[in-house]
């Protein structure tokens, strides 16, 4: 049997400096053209990421908005109307004897107005349809 040595002597690799050539210098340019696009294309996409966010926050608001101020106007028309219907009141009260010293019938006194209604449809009209007249055949006169 082969004994084994135990302090066997190591070969020591000798690194040899490699100068770098025309194909190295190719190999890293392509390695860095990989690396641009794909660097190009994670941020096209975090660009339309955050735009489309911003679309979206922007629909948002716009929505909040409307519905504040369809709720803003709503509140303001509960607070008019029966301020109007006040003056109104008060201008007719006032307007009577004047009405009545010219000998102008004035209105009775007006109850309060309701607000409107929305106009209802009118159905639409079915029209029978015109049957022709009968031909009358003249004679012809001989």
């Amino acid at each position: 049997m082969a004994t084994i040595r135990k302090n066997a002597p190591r070969k020591t690799k000798q690194t040899s400096n490699v100068e770098p050539n025309l194909r190295h210098v190719w190999l890293a340019s392509l390695g860095l053209l990989v690396a641009a696009r794909r660097e190009s294309k994670a941020a096209a996409q975090r660009a339309t990421a955050k735009a489309e966010g911003a679309i979206a926050d922007a629909r948002k608001a716009v929505k909040r908005a409307e519905a504040d101020l369809r709720g803003g106007i709503e509140g303001v028309r509960d607070q008019v109307q029966p301020k109007v219907l006040k003056f109104s009141s008060d201008v007719e009260a006032r307007l009577a004897p004047v009405l009545d010293k010219l000998g102008l019938k004035s209105k009775q006194k007006r109850t309060a107005r309701k607000t409107r209604k929305p106009v209802a449809k009118k159905p639409t009209l079915r029209r029978a349809t015109r049957k022709p007249a009968k031909r009358v055949v003249k004679k012809a006169a001989r």
